[in-house]
């Protein structure tokens, strides 16, 4: 029992800790032998890119985003802009129309974001493909940033930087900001180890040659794009220099909703990506993969529930005082969570208290995801969360 209770504990603390403290000693190991990667050198030669829009009822950000999508720094003639509003029932296509600079592709029926993004590539003729999302916003030298990487001819996708606008805002979804910041930390170094373990859609790019289509039913379309190319040996770089700024979730719920999705489509994704589990095909992405993803998305949430038990019957038994303090703490804090439930609901701002309240939410989305996938209830199609 006590060795049960030390592997999960292990676990835990590897999956949040331990994995960014080992990464961060690997990447100051290979500077060591090999040097800090550098951008290559492109000689001017920009590729030609297509920016591809999937909007749905975006009628209150659409012509903010084509504003900012069309100012982005770019040599004009090697880019073009498709923005696809399949579905749409407000304003959104007639507001995308008056832009003769964009392509829009519309048809009445909504078949999901990944069936329009299937749609779009059908008419795309450039070299990189640009996936951004409709309520996010670039930086203007975002696209420059992003192509100067395809002058690695290892470079399969280069993944943007997001970046949450969190408020003042009385709830917890003050954490959100914060874990993003981690995370960002995090991609950052696998990166320059490595490859990054999947594109997040505010802001992504492909070589477009590599596009491979995902099953309609796909929940996490952007993940599972990027991570087919790398697994047939490609690299995916992290570029923090090129970001997609949004809001934070408008309350706990709407982000406790998208954490639970993005959770279902985790697993479905380990489920259909067996090939990246193989060391032998490829260690450090394998290592990669399964310490940043799959030991969060599957087995962490449930180790910290057996973690708590655990520890709860050792102490019973007489153990040793080291188990008493552990629960101590542990008790301390899941206390501080509950009581950042509290005063979320009453209003009382007190964002230190957030951070076990949103790591906790967090982990119970993974849970509540999980069952969710097993019992089929997780649609393809997306219910867009409210930001702020």
């Amino acid at each position: 029992m006590i060795t049960a209770f030390w592997i999960c504990m292990f676990v835990v603390f590897y999956t949040f800790f331990g994995y960014g403290i080992l990464l961060f000693l690997l990447v100051k190991i290979r500077r060591v032998f090999r040097g800090k990667r550098t951008l290559p050198d492109n000689k001017g030669n920009w590729p030609t890119v297509t920016i591809i829009v999937a909007a749905y009822n975006e009628e209150n950000y659409i012509e903010e985003k084509i504003k900012n999508t069309l100012e982005l720094a770019y040599p004009r003639d090697l880019v073009s802009y498709i923005f696809v509003t399949d579905g749409s029932t407000d304003r959104t296509p007639e507001l995308v129309s008056r832009y003769k600079e964009i392509n829009l592709m519309h048809e009445p029926a909504r078949n999901g974001k990944i069936a329009a993004v299937h749609r779009a590539m059908a008419e795309v003729k450039s070299e990189i493909t640009v996936f951004t999302d409709a309520n996010t916003f670039l930086n203007k030298d975002a696209l420059l940033n992003i192509c100067r990487h395809y002058a690695d001819k290892t470079v399969g996708s280069v993944s943007g930087e997001k970046r949450v606008h969190v408020e003042d805002a009385g709830d917890a979804t003050a954490g959100e900001g914060i874990y993003w910041k981690y995370e960002s930390k995090l991609k950052t170094w696998d990166s320059e180890l490595y490859s990054v373990v999947g594109a997040a859609g505010e802001l992504f790019s492909i070589r477009t040659a590599l596009y491979e289509p995902v099953p309609a039913d796909t929940i996490l379309d952007d993940f599972m794009i990027s991570l087919l190319i790398a697994q047939r040996g490609y690299r995916i770089v992290y570029e923090p220099r090129a970001y997609a700024t949004e809001g934070g979730s408008d309350s706990v719920q709407e982000e406790l909703k998208r954490k639970i999705r993005i959770a279902a489509g985790g697993m479905q994704s380990i489920l259909r990506l067996g090939g990246l589990m193989n060391p032998f095909k490829n260690p450090v992405l394998c290592f990669e993969y399964i310490s940043h993803r799959v030991l969060r998305w599957t087995v962490t949430p449930f180790l910290m529930v057996a973690a708590f038990v655990l520890n709860c019957i050792i102490v019973n038994s007489g153990a040793g005082d080291i188990y008493l303090y552990v629960l101590v703490c542990q008790v301390l804090f899941y206390t501080l969570a509950l009581l950042g439930v509290v005063l979320e609901r009453i209003n009382v701002r007190i964002k230190a208290l957030y951070i076990p309240y949103y790591f906790c939410m967090m982990n119970y989305a993974v849970a509540a995801g999980i069952f969710r996938y097993f019992r089929g209830s997780q649609s393809a199609v997306w219910e867009k969360a409210k930001r702020r």
